[in-house]
C-alpha cells in the first residue's frame, strides 16, 4: 500500500533537475519583436521602471530557458540576455503562464516553460528559414524540449511581430506569404506538422502601412493557427509599445486562445 502511494505521488509531482529545480511539462516559444520581448514600463528615460505586477510575479511553476539553454525560475524582464541591445520591461509571457496555470483545463502539477526568442525591430524576413533568428528559435525550441528529460512537450509558439513590416509597402503586401512560409518551415524542422501557432495582430507600427499588415495577418492561412488582436490595448507614451497593464492583459488573451484549443 505504501509503495503504491509513493508511485502515485511520483507521477503527480512535477519533475525536477538534479539541483532541485522543476522541469516544464508544457513548453511555449515566445517569438517576434519588441512587444513580445516586453517594453512595459520601459518607454521613458531609457530604463525600466522595475515594477512587476502580481500577474507577472515569479513562481516555481513558471520557468524560462536561459540564454545558456538552462531551465531557471522565470522573472521579469523575461527576455534578458535574449532581446539584446534594447531596454527591456514587462511582456506578455509571465501573465500568460500564470493564466494557464490557474485554469482547470491543465493538469494539476503542470509546470510552464517559457522560451524567450524575440528580438526588437526585426521584420518577418529576418525570421525566415536560414536566418540567425530563425535558427536560434528552432535551436532553443529543441533544447527546451530536450531539457525536460522527456517529461515536457512543446505546446505552442506565441508570435507577436509585424510593426517593422509597416515601413515599406512591399513588405506589408508580402507579409501573409512570409508568415505562412515561416509557420510551415518551423513545423517541418521541429517535426511537428500540427504545432499550434498563436499570432497577435499588431496595434501600432513603425510606418504608415499598419492597416496593410493587419489585413495580411488576418489573411494568413495555415492549419491550427489562432489569432489574437492587440488593437485597442493601451499604448505607452512612445505611441508604439504597449503599457505594462496592456501586456498583462495580452498575456491573458493569449492564454484564453491556448486554453480554447484544449476543449
Amino acid at each position: 500500500m505504501l509503495l503504491l502511494l509513493a508511485l502515485l505521488l511520483a507521477v503527480a509531482a512535477p519533475t525536477a533537475l538534479a539541483g532541485g529545480e522543476r522541469t516544464p511539462t508544457l513548453v511555449f516559444i515566445l517569438a517576434g519583436q519588441s512587444h513580445m520581448g516586453g517594453r512595459g514600463g520601459a518607454t521613458m528615460g531609457g530604463r525600466w521602471d522595475g515594477r512587476v505586477p502580481p500577474e507577472c510575479a515569479s513562481s516555481p511553476r513558471t520557468l524560462r530557458l536561459s540564454p545558456g539553454l538552462q531551465w531557471e525560475e522565470a522573472r521579469e524582464p523575461l527576455h534578458a540576455g535574449i532581446d539584446v541591445g534594447n531596454v527591456l520591461g514587462v511582456g506578455p509571457g509571465m501573465s500568460f503562464a500564470h493564466a494557464v496555470l490557474r485554469s482547470a483545463a491543465v493538469p494539476r502539477g503542470t509546470v510552464v516553460g517559457l522560451v524567450p526568442c524575440a528580438q526588437g525591430g526585426t521584420p518577418i524576413a529576418s525570421w525566415s528559414r536560414g536566418t540567425d533568428l530563425y535558427d536560434r528559435m528552432v535551436a532553443r525550441a529543441r533544447a527546451a524540449v530536450a531539457g525536460t528529460g522527456g517529461h515536457g512537450k512543446l505546446a505552442a509558439i506565441l508570435w507577436f511581430q509585424g510593426e517593422t513590416d509597416t515601413i515599406r509597402r512591399e513588405d506589408a503586401l508580402a507579409y501573409a506569404g512570409r508568415m505562412e512560409a515561416m509557420v510551415r518551415d518551423v513545423r517541418q524542422d521541429l517535426g511537428m506538422p500540427n504545432l499550434l501557432f498563436i499570432q497577435v495582430g499588431i496595434a501600432t507600427g513603425q510606418g504608415r502601412f499598419v492597416d496593410l499588415v493587419r489585413k495580411a495577418q488576418t489573411a494568413v492561412r495555415a492549419p491550427n493557427l489562432r489569432y489574437v488582436d492587440a488593437k485597442g490595448l493601451p499604448v505607452a507614451n512612445d505611441n508604439t509599445h504597449l503599457t505594462t497593464q496592456a501586456e498583462v492583459r495580452l498575456g491573458a488573451m493569449l492564454a484564453d486562445a491556448y486554453l480554447a484549443t484544449l476543449h
